[in-house]
């Protein structure tokens, strides 16, 4: 059965392992408390810049150095960024575990060259560009900017094409100095790891990481804002997106924090009201054919959360199906869900569990999103307990707390 290890560093670095020795592969990831809500103005989209930047070589390997050894090590390697955190990392055989730790170890330690900066900065500029030329043309990012605000968790990850172009090297680095130290940073490993040779390796590979706490000057999140909304950002609740065939529909509403206990029951009520197949909505409206996609689910972050629809059908039904979905909400939370909608989202929801625990890589995320955010482990059977614990009446406690009509619809579409 797999076994839970833990151990702070002297340097603060936190690891996290659930280890099964029955295994064929290793997972490993850095992951850092560095996200958009983390930025100030003249940052926004830093967190995301710096993710790119990791991968561009360091003092010991050049970018092609890095890239070639993970393609050596073979298995799944990449990173992401989010309003709350940036992740490294990558799934090998076990007998790349050491390997594989001097490399993500190394590539934390970015040089940050000016030539490979200006690049990359093409890069993301590119991907900014694409993004909004794809629907939903920035509808979510609307939707976060007009709940939380256009700062903060409302932060874009990507930033904006005026935020990005005025962004320099000196800013990342100090940005990175101030964000990388190593109390902030949780290693989590899954898998066939050997817990003891890991911790002595990063204990020896991390000794420097103290130091950058002694390079970061003093810095208050939004010390840097500015009065008014930042360059690039507008709160139009319509993008009017002309070339559009299809109208596209953002809801954003409360939603619970990855804190709060009934976050099980609303995940369950989300696959009950909008799962994308087998749901109140999949039958209401893509059964019917009057709608091409009709989803809600809830998204937690460390302190607050949020409800979300996405509705995506014909122009001339839009009005229709939105007012569809918002009576499928009173519905649910004035009569609750019936036992076997509830049994059957749970027979689903413990299905895929399970068969993602098969991989060392699925269960990676949950490890180290949890023990960064709240310290908190849940083995595979406390997660499946939670779920068949659940009851309808928690269900129906559920909707009337998060299922009111959305505090904000964004549209976008012709």
């Amino acid at each position: 059965m797999p076994s839970f290890h833990e151990t702070t560093l002297s340097s603060g670095l936190r690891i996290a392992a659930e280890i099964d020795t029955r295994g064929y592969s290793a997972a490993l990831g850095y992951f850092v408390r560095a996200g958009a809500r983390d930025e100030a103005d003249p940052e926004s989209g830093l967190s995301h810049f710096l993710e790119h930047m990791m991968f561009k070589g360091t003092a010991s390997r050049t970018a092609a150095d890095v890239n070639r050894e993970l393609d050596e090590l073979g298995g799944n390697s990449n990173a992401y960024t989010s309003e709350e955190q940036t992740v490294y990392y990558a799934a090998v055989l076990p007998k790349f575990q050491h390997r594989l730790v001097d490399l993500l170890t190394d590539m934390l330690s970015p040089k940050l060259d000016e030539d490979e900066f200006e690049t990359e900065r093409q890069v993301i500029l590119e991907e900014i560009a694409k993004y909004e030329d794809q629907p939903p043309f920035g509808a979510f990012e609307r939707a976060f900017e007009l709940h939380f605000g256009p700062r903060g968790l409302g932060r874009r990850v990507l930033g904006t094409r005026q935020s990005i172009t005025a962004m320099t090297a000196d800013a990342m680095r100090a940005y990175f100095n101030r964000r990388y130290q190593p109390e902030n940073i949780v290693l989590a490993a899954t898998g066939n790891v050997d817990f003891d040779a890991l911790v002595a390796q990063v204990e020896s590979l991390t000794q420097s990481w103290s130091a950058r706490s002694d390079l970061a000057s003093d810095h208050a999140v939004g010390a840097n804002d500015g009065p008014g909304l930042p360059d690039g950002i507008s709160l139009d609740a319509d993008l009017g997106v002309a070339a559009a065939r299809q109208d596209y529909r953002v809801g954003i509403g409360s939603g619970p924090s990855i804190q709060d206990d009934d976050r099980h029951a609303a995940r369950m009520l989300a696959a009950i009201v909008g799962d994308e197949g087998g749901s109140r909505l999949f039958w209401e409206l893509i059964d019917t054919g009057r709608a091409e996609v009709a989803t809600v689910w809830p998204q937690e972050f460390s302190d607050t959360g949020v409800w979300m629809s996405y509705l995506v059908g014909a122009p001339e039904d839009a009005e229709s199906n939105q007012s569809l979905i918002e009576d499928c909400y009173r519905r649910v939370a004035t009569d609750g869900v019936t036992e076997d909608e509830l049994g059957q989202a749970v027979n689903k929801a413990t299905a895929e569990l399970i068969m993602q625990s098969e991989r060392p890589g699925n269960r990676l995320f949950g490890l180290g999103t949890r023990w960064l955010l709240k310290r908190e482990y849940h083995s595979l059977d406390q997660s499946l307990d939670k779920l068949r614990a659940l009851t309808a009446g928690s269900i129906r406690a559920a909707a009337q707390r998060y299922l009111d009509a959305p505090s904000h619809v964004v549209r976008a579409g012709g």
